[in-house]
């Protein structure tokens, strides 16, 4: 039976060497994915994943464990997207909207369903690469972490330094700027603002992602929810923001390359027989 994290940890903390490298190993397809979306380049992702396990294989005796393994490891690697961004000669580029689920799903082009749908799936995930890497850093990572990543809100607020209050502020204008990129490619038809009474509709977006959230009260979802009912074009709306995060979802699923992992790897061999 495969370890605990806690059972890893506890050995790495005694000097196992094979334990350290079997609970990095275990967390760093999360971490390479983290960096991937925040720095956008694959070279940067790379030494993102290289510095953050090397700087939990230094420290990893003063860690009493009390974050998770990966809530630990997501911090240290923020520490180093920050530190790409400020040498990047490249600014991140800006949504023109900060501003701007039902509980079944909305199908989205699944990759695993023949080479049409998956060049379709290839495409939506390009757009919504494209729709993250250009949100502001501070929309960035909390999105990632939260939809991406799986985090909770509690947890990122962790790893940030943040309230949770300040999380999910951030997660909702982060979750509509995103449906706002990628909704035209969705394939979810939007009705015109002229097919409902928008001056009367309610920013169901924003709305929907607080219910995700817990943020409304029960009367509060029971008027959204016949809202939506009624009116085709938030009912639409709320679909491709369902169908943006099943995206999100699919999108943490990435895998260290395997040129990635034998570099970390060697990297990490020669640092824990440096320092053994």
């Amino acid at each position: 039976m495969a370890r605990t994290d806690e059972e890893l940890l506890d050995a790495a903390r005694g000097g196992d060497r094979k334990a350290l490298g079997d609970l990095l190993d275990r967390h760093q397809a999360r971490v390479y994915s983290f960096g991937m979306k925040m720095c956008g380049e694959p070279e940067d992702a790379k030494d993102v994943l290289q510095e953050t396990l090397l700087a939990a294989a230094r420290t990893i005796p003063d860690f009493r464990g009390a974050s998770s393994v990966s809530t630990w490891l997501y911090a240290i690697a923020r520490s180093f997207c920050i530190k790409k961004r400020r040498t990047s000669k490249f600014a991140p580029i800006e949504l023109q909207s900060l501003d701007a689920s039902r509980d079944e799903a909305v199908e989205v082009p699944d990759p695993a369903r023949g080479p049409d749908r998956e060049m379709e799936g290839r495409q939506l995930h390009d757009r919504l690469q494209e729709a993250i890497g250009g949100l502001d850093p501070m929309y960035r990572e909390v999105l990632v972490l939260r939809d991406v990543e799986g985090l909770s809100a509690a947890e990122v607020a962790e790893v940030l330094g943040l309230t949770v209050e300040a999380v999910k502020s951030r997660l909702h204008r982060a979750r509509v700027a995103v449906r706002e990129r990628v909704a035209p490619f969705l394939g979810v038809p939007e009705p015109s603002a002229t097919a409902a009474a928008p001056d009367a509709c309610p920013d169901v977006v924003d709305l929907f992602s607080r219910k995700l959230e817990g943020e409304i009260s029960g009367t509060v979802c029971e008027e959204l929810e016949e809202h939506i009912r009624r009116c085709p074009r938030c009912s639409s709306r709320c679909d491709s923001l369902r169908a943006s995060l099943t995206l999100c979802r699919r999108a943490g699923d990435e895998q260290v390359p395997p040129r990635v992992e034998q570099s970390v790897r060697t990297a990490l061999k020669r640092f824990l027989e440096a320092h053994g």
